[in-house]
């Protein structure tokens, strides 16, 4: 099940909060939870935290332990948490919210549970997933005797049928349905366009409203919504922790601002001191086409662009602001549109940005672990090798290597690269525009361009894995490391286990571009070592 930070778009549908559930009887074979007490909570409590490896979730487990709370995350793949600063200050168990086996050890003792996962909706049978999903995670929550499940969904248009939604808004209401009918008390939390550096919303408004000074743009701009900043998002969300156990209900919320998405990129272009943009509606363009739009535009992929474009197409403003009964706003909170911008594009400009909206893998994205064998999974297994000898140190050369791509590019022949973003994102790939979430540092599970790094071993190993459109799965490594002699070497590896007669096909069709490119890769890192290397002041010692 792909996850993905809940951060904005799709959420349960608006309807009126249901009164609190009662705790339905054990099923058959079902542990029976203990009965929470009628009391408020008070002090710490042990939170269990899924999606900590995305957006929302990996700035939520610094905001609990702020808050003095414990916290336990259930990941996939526990290694892809380990470079977050937070990493050596909370338990992590593997485990998935489809596998109930997995979740037992990961309740144990908790008392709130954060459900901050969704599949996102590509592919068929995505509403089954999230369904089941959702049911094993209450179910097991129950048993468990967590005292509180905190849910965090999307704002969805007051007034219209839930049949008419899109699947994607339809799969987020049931998903909120089954946690307020679980049995544990649970708050869900409804919010429309999140803004925060890194944000889905935020980056699609960017990049929207930078590159285009003239934009034909669909006619949703028109579409009234409240955004919301991240951090009135994650103050909410740590403040339903301490909710007494007789809420259980929906809570709207937004910032003070309520705008349309035309207003939002002029009053963006102001903030970032841009001249002010020319913006042409045109009703023809469909959710579908507006998605594909958009990830032509911006480094957001069709994929994900498509249920943000939908969750644009009706009016979404909060009913109500009855979190602030038990969630107070401090003053000058919530914050303001504009003071968001102001805080995501300072984040941005100083590369102090904690997460992304690419930190979660994208559906569909391949998530094996380095073959070590040759005939791994009985197939071939390509592998194209290169290795220099560099004139500088290694620490010269492992800051090259760990500062590939992104605004640094990939140090060979940019237009076969730039071709090959381009053809990816054509077919619904990410492509090259995601970047980089920090100009300098990497860590586990960050995505690069159309890479996510797989390993780092500082200093000396970087490991990418391929989430562009294959036929097949691919890796590139890329060592720093000193031979038998002292000297510094450069080694390189790309690996390639083709899919079927397609992958054998693509892997033989650019195996003649693999010296301009693999070649030149190499030969042009270590070019960049040396001059680093060479521009040290005389007094400064080499690693």
């Amino acid at each position: 099940m792909a996850t993905h930070p809940t951060a904005g778009p799709p959420g349960p549908a608006s309807e009126p909060d249901p009164a609190p559930s009662p705790r339905p009887a054990p099923a058959p074979g079902e542990h029976a939870a203990h009965d929470p007490s009628s009391e408020p909570p008070a002090g710490p409590a042990l939170c269990l935290v899924t999606g900590a490896g995305g957006y929302i979730g990996g700035r939520l487990v610094p905001e609990l332990l702020g808050a003095g709370h414990r916290v336990r995350c259930l990941a996939r793949t526990p290694s892809h948490l380990r470079d977050h600063p937070w990493a050596d200050q909370v338990d992590v168990v593997r485990g998935d919210v489809t596998d109930a086996d997995s979740l037992r050890p990961a309740f144990r003792d908790v008392e709130v549970a954060y459900y901050l996962v969704h599949s996102m909706g590509s592919g068929h049978g995505f509403e089954e997933t999230d369904r089941l999903a959702a049911r094993t995670f209450a179910r097991e929550a129950r048993a468990a005797g967590v005292r509180r499940i905190v849910y965090l969904g999307g704002l969805t248009p007051a007034g219209v049928p839930e049949q008419e939604l899109s699947p994607h808004l339809r799969s987020r209401a049931e998903v909120g349905r089954i946690l307020l009918d679980s049995g544990v008390p649970t708050t869900v939390l409804r919010a429309a366009v999140v803004i925060g550096s890194g944000s889905a919303s935020f980056e699609m408004l960017r990049y929207l409203t930078e590159r285009l000074p003239v934009m034909v743009t669909p006619s949703w701009v028109g579409t009234r919504v409240q955004p919301i900043a991240v951090r009135d998002v994650l103050r909410y969300l740590v403040g339903s922790a301490a909710m007494p156990p007789d809420v259980n209900r929906t809570f709207d919320i937004g910032g003070p601002d309520v705008l349309t998405y035309r207003e939002m990129m002029i009053r963006y272009a102001d903030v970032a001191g841009l001249p002010r943009r020319l913006i042409v509606p045109v009703p023809m363009l469909t959710p579908r086409l507006s998605s594909q739009w958009i990830g032509l535009v911006t480094p957001v992929p069709a994929a994900l662009a498509r249920p943000l474009a939908e969750s644009l197409r009706y009016e979404v403003v909060c009913a109500e602001h009855d979190i602030a009964e038990h969630v107070p706003d401090p003053p000058g909170t919530p914050v303001s549109f504009d003071e968001a911008l102001a805080l995501a594009l300072q984040r941005v400009r100083e590369a102090g940005v904690a997460t992304r909206w690419s930190s979660a893998s994208l559906p569909g994205a391949p998530s094996d672990p380095l073959p070590t064998d040759p005939d791994w999974a009985g197939g071939s297994l390509y592998s194209d090798e290169r290795e220099r000898t560099v004139e500088a140190g290694p620490q010269e050369l492992w800051q090259v290597i760990e500062g590939i791509g992104g605004e640094n590019g990939w140090y060979s022949f940019p237009l076969a690269w730039a071709v090959r973003g381009w053809s990816d994102r054509l077919v619904g790939g990410v492509g090259l525009r995601r970047g980089r979430r920090d100009a300098q540092r990497l860590r586990v599970g960050d995505a690069l361009d159309f890479w996510r790094v797989e390993e780092i071993e500082r200093g000396s190993l970087l490991r990418l894995r391929a989430e562009m459109r294959l036929p097949g799965l691919a890796w590139l490594e890329m060592r720093a490391e000193r031979d038998g002699t002292g000297r510094t070497r450069y080694r390189q590896r790309a690996l390639f286990h083709p899919r079927g007669l397609a992958g054998q096909l693509y892997w033989w069709s650019v195996a003649p571009f693999h010296a301009v490119v693999f070649g030149g890769m190499a030969r042009n890192i270590a070019r960049t070592a040396e001059k680093a290397a060479a521009n040290l002041p005389a007094t400064t010692p080499r690693a």
